[in-house]
């Protein structure tokens, strides 16, 4: 496995049942029409996986591009959302071809862990140049360093006793200690960073930038940045 894309683009099972999915896919479609600030508002969500949020999101602003790089789940989201009027679904070297300063809102959500730092750093540029004056960056579930998979594992428990799936959640962490993604994990890499360096990060790269509460999600050890370019 050569990358974080290609993982996501075979089998996993970061879901521990349907129930989980749901809940989560709903919940992270309040988190970003919380950031919607119009009716009419260009959306890009970059890194949106299946996005079963999408209608709902669509219904909330004005147009939904969703940007997805592993292409088994791209294909089977275009094949969802085909002819909906409002979204478009591209993979992630479209992002270039939107046009300058288009976009209302950038939402970036559980995307970061998976990247370099150059990788963050070639994208807050694309995001920037992309956004319109006053428009808004949101980086969502951003993990500190301090953060371990306990914590993580915690928060998966409490979703599920208080979404009524506690015992899959339970099932659904052995099996994740049992199969390859921590290897995977270790070969790969995974980002972390705290809230000062994440702040600094953004700033040096031309975001006036703030951390936001609540997390997008369920993982309240997680961080939210939003950022705006600063020269508009």
């Amino acid at each position: 496995m050569k990358s974080w894309v290609d993982y996501w683009n075979g089998e996993h099972a970061i879901y521990v049942n349907e129930r989980h999915k749901q809940l989560h896919a709903a919940a992270v479609g309040r988190d970003i029409l919380r950031q919607v600030t119009k009716a009419d508002a260009v959306v890009l969500d970059h890194g949106c996986g299946e996005a079963l949020y999408a209608e709902a999101v669509a219904a909330g602003c004005g147009r939904l591009i969703l940007c997805e790089a592993a292409p088994a789940v791209r294909g089977k989201l275009a094949a969802r959302l085909a002819g909906h009027p409002t979204i478009e679904v591209i993979g992630a070297e479209a992002v270039e071809g939107i046009a300058d300063a288009s976009l209302d809102l950038v939402i970036a959500n559980s995307l970061v862990q998976y990247l370099t730092r150059d990788e963050l750093t070639g994208l807050l540029g694309l995001w920037r140049r992309k956004l319109k004056r006053g428009g808004s960056l949101v980086i969502a579930d951003v993990i500190p360093p301090e953060v371990s998979p306990l914590t993580d594992a915690l928060a998966l428990l409490r979703l599920g006793w208080q979404g009524g799936f506690v015992g899959a959640a339970l099932l659904g962490l052995i099996r994740t200690a049992l199969s390859d993604y921590r290897s995977v994990r270790a070969k790969l890499g995974f980002s972390t960073y705290s809230e000062a360096e994440f702040l600094a990060l953004l700033g040096a790269n031309g975001f006036e930038a703030i951390r936001i509460r609540p997390n997008f999600g369920h993982n309240q050890a997680r961080m939210t940045f939003r950022g705006t370019p600063a020269d508009r």
